[in-house]
């Protein structure tokens, strides 16, 4: 293709809202431009690199056998009620003239499997993988980063339907092996990780995370090989020595001192070697928390742990009636009401530890769990560096990442809530076991550009960057090299070879800033002074080295760069 005839909106400086390098880089190239928040219009050279991430994922999808659909992103809303999720915030909803309740998909659980349904009948009928690439759509509370968090986004989701929970382990561990290549095609740096199935529900799933600055996700690793989502990352904590004896729980005067900062500064005390105390309010019940002094709350965790979604904290007035004190007194000896307690493992074992008296004012001393007080032990807090890790004991390293794809063993909880149930063969009908598993295609093309940037612009890998070559004729003016360039361009073209040809009537230095800024991996730049004397120059974008070829070899010095 010929720059001149194609609409590349290079910009010099980017919209100062745009913090993310991906954010800024893509508006900059005229890969994409915003339409409103959350939701971007893909321009000609962000959708050929969107288009090959997708052939990349269509080809390992079809590898393992998967078949491609394509259904409604328009939903009714009797979909979503049958799995409870249609009061999900981030659903949009709208109805129809007649005042029918619908939906845009955020992904497509609900009605593949209601086709599953209507279409599936026996064993011998599975297993089945189907697939769509599509638009999703999600009411993101705070849309950022350019592609990072999108309204509307195109989505890779795929089901598998097994008999039984052995074939989901085949389905799933297929997944995760075309997922593992298409990162490697598409050429991001990854890590797969133990994940939180969150909304999604089902008992397992990973996660697929590109290590970047500007990611949201946390991921916690380790050199062994450890590696979880901060939501599902679980670590030991540094120990802590107690201070010996067994004295029972002594009170003591703390005027004024509410958290514990305030209680570490009056006592000279370690945080962690306090309780802090915090009460929930779960569906209808109040429930007491335990944490170490200098932890915080995982509220994933808790989630878990409770088997509930509906909670909040208490506030001050219902933490005080529950308990007759105000919230940073209140501790787990003797509480007025009988509740709940639930208390994370970094507090089992330990002993002589300051908590809450329940008296305003008042705190007391050595308080051990087990002997002054029953709980509920499960983790609950979230992991920090240096915490240890659970399989080798090293030290927990905390990373930024960009979530690229997730994998789902959904069992069977979408198939019962739908009655998709097939006979298997003894004659007795089951439900499907399901596994669902994404890939987001703008998060793919923001975590290269994350990945492989600099101060003058990004250098994508080539099985996604919009082209292989930009071919720049330093002037056009000169006959000379006019004539080469086009010649050229033709040879190219005749290989196979993905050339843009930057015929523009524009100074060099135009040039080569675009050149530099829209991730082509090679610029072949003819000009004058070199040309003389039968050399192009093959600048390599992400190693900035150039490499002076004869005129009469450039092809197969091409060649060797960019194999057929």
């Amino acid at each position: 293709m010929r720059w001149s005839q194609l609409f590349i909106p290079t910009l010099r400086e980017a919209p100062a809202e745009a913090e993310a390098a991906s954010h800024r880089l893509l508006l900059r190239a005229g890969y994409v431009r915003q339409v409103a928040a959350g939701v971007y219009a893909s321009l000609y050279l962000g959708q050929r690199s969107l288009l090959k991430i997708a052939r990349i994922i269509r080809e390992e999808m079809n590898r393992i056998g998967a078949q491609e659909f394509y259904l409604p992103a328009l939903n009714p809303a009797e979909l979503w009620q049958t799995t409870g999720r249609w009061d999900l915030d981030v659903v949009f909803k709208l109805k129809d003239r007649n005042q029918h309740d619908l939906c845009l998909g955020i992904t497509h659980e609900e009605e593949m499997t209601q086709l599953a349904c209507g279409e599936l009948r026996s064993y011998k009928q599975l297993p089945q993988i189907w697939y769509q690439i599509q638009e999703k759509f999600r009411d993101e509370p705070r849309p950022k980063g350019g592609l990072l968090r999108l309204r509307q986004f195109l989505m890779k989701d795929s089901y598998s339907f097994d008999l039984e929970e052995s074939g989901l382990d085949v389905s799933y561990q297929k997944h995760v092996e075309a997922y593992r290549r298409v990162f490697q095609r598409v050429g991001v740096r990854y890590l797969f990780v133990e994940a939180y199935s969150g909304v999604m529900g089902g008992s397992v799933s990973g996660e697929f995370a590109a290590p970047a600055e500007a990611g949201e996700d946390r991921v916690a690793v380790c050199p062994c090989g450890y590696a979880a989502n901060l939501e599902k990352a679980e670590a030991n904590p540094a120990p802590v020595e107690d201070l010996p004896g067994n004295d029972p729980p002594e009170i003591f005067a703390t005027p004024g001192q509410k958290t514990i900062e305030e209680l570490v500064h009056f006592t000279h005390e370690s945080p962690a070697r306090m309780i802090k105390t915090l009460v929930y309010w779960v569906e209808s019940t109040p429930v007491v928390i335990l944490l170490r002094g200098d932890h915080s709350l995982s509220e994933t965790k808790l989630a878990a742990s409770l088997g509930t979604n509906v909670f909040r904290p208490a506030t001050p007035e219902e933490a005080l009636a529950a308990h007759g004190a105000h919230l940073g007194s209140l501790g787990p000896v003797d509480l007025k009401a009988e509740v709940r307690v639930l208390a994370d493992r970094a507090l089992q074992g330990r002993k002589n530890m300051i908590a809450g008296s329940n008296q305003d004012g008042y705190h007391l001393r050595n308080v051990t769990p087990g002997r002054d007080f029953q709980a509920e032990f499960a983790d609950l807090r979230t992991i920090e560096a240096g915490d240890l890790c659970p399989r080798c004991g090293k030290p927990i390293e905390l990373i930024s990442t960009i979530e690229l794809g997730h994998v789902f063993k959904l069992g069977r909880k979408y198939s019962e809530a739908f009655g998709a149930r097939v006979l298997g063969p003894d004659g007795k009908e089951s439900p499907l076991v399901m596994g669902s598993y994404g890939i987001g295609l703008e998060r793919i093309l923001a975590a290269a550009v994350e990945q492989n940037h600099d101060e003058d612009g990004m250098f994508l890998p080539r099985s996604i960057a919009p082209f292989d070559v930009i071919l720049t004729v330093a002037n056009m003016d000169d006959q000379a090299l006019r004539t080469a360039g086009e010649t050229l361009y033709l040879k190219l073209l005749e290989r196979s070879v993905e050339v843009l040809f930057d015929d523009r009537p524009e100074r060099p230095g135009v040039k080569f800033k675009d050149a530099d800024l829209i991730g082509i991996p090679y610029r072949i730049t003819l000009g004058k002074q070199k040309f003389q004397q039968g050399l192009a120059e093959i600048f390599d974008r992400s190693t900035k080295k150039i490499e002076n070829v004869k005129l009469a070899e450039l092809e197969e010095a091409l060649d060797a760069k960019i194999p057929g």
